[in-house]
Protein backbone atom coordinates (compact mmCIF):
# COMPACT_ATOMS: atom_id res chain seq x y z
CA UNK A 1 0.00 0.00 0.00
CA UNK A 2 1.40 3.49 -1.21
CA UNK A 3 1.32 6.50 1.56
CA UNK A 4 1.55 9.87 0.78
CA UNK A 5 3.44 12.11 2.69
CA UNK A 6 2.28 14.81 4.78
CA UNK A 7 2.99 17.82 6.17
CA UNK A 8 4.20 17.22 10.24
CA UNK A 9 3.16 20.11 12.68
CA UNK A 10 6.40 19.35 14.15
CA UNK A 11 8.56 21.33 11.89
CA UNK A 12 9.74 24.56 12.61
CA UNK A 13 8.44 27.66 10.05
CA UNK A 14 10.82 28.58 7.46
CA UNK A 15 11.58 32.22 7.84
CA UNK A 16 14.13 34.97 5.74
CA UNK A 17 17.14 34.59 7.69
CA UNK A 18 18.18 37.63 5.33
CA UNK A 19 15.18 39.92 6.95
CA UNK A 20 16.45 38.30 10.61
CA UNK A 21 20.35 39.06 10.36
CA UNK A 22 20.14 42.18 12.33
CA UNK A 23 17.28 41.58 14.75
CA UNK A 24 17.85 41.23 18.41
CA UNK A 25 14.39 39.52 19.22
CA UNK A 26 15.41 36.74 17.61
CA UNK A 27 19.11 36.78 17.81
CA UNK A 28 18.91 36.21 13.79
CA UNK A 29 16.97 33.01 13.61
CA UNK A 30 14.54 34.71 12.25
CA UNK A 31 11.88 32.24 14.77
CA UNK A 32 11.23 32.31 18.90
CA UNK A 33 10.22 29.46 20.63
CA UNK A 34 7.18 30.03 22.68
CA UNK A 35 6.49 28.90 26.23
CA UNK A 36 4.84 26.01 25.14
CA UNK A 37 8.13 25.12 23.11
CA UNK A 38 6.32 26.05 19.74
CA UNK A 39 8.80 27.66 17.33
CA UNK A 40 6.67 30.54 15.31
CA UNK A 41 8.57 32.69 12.78
CA UNK A 42 10.03 36.37 14.78
CA UNK A 43 6.88 38.81 14.92
CA UNK A 44 10.01 41.68 14.94
CA UNK A 45 11.34 40.35 11.60
CA UNK A 46 9.35 38.29 9.68
CA UNK A 47 6.56 39.26 7.30
CA UNK A 48 2.77 38.89 8.34
CA UNK A 49 2.02 35.47 8.32
CA UNK A 50 -0.49 36.32 5.31
CA UNK A 51 2.31 36.76 3.13
CA UNK A 52 3.98 33.46 1.91
CA UNK A 53 6.99 32.92 -0.41
CA UNK A 54 4.63 30.97 -2.85
CA UNK A 55 1.80 34.32 -3.31
CA UNK A 56 2.08 36.26 -6.19
CA UNK A 57 3.62 39.88 -5.19
CA UNK A 58 1.98 42.43 -7.57
CA UNK A 59 4.72 44.08 -9.64
CA UNK A 60 5.13 48.40 -9.04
Amino acid sequence: MAHAAHCSPLLPPHPDVALARDCEQCLGWGTVVTRDGDHELCYVCQPAAGDDEGTARPES
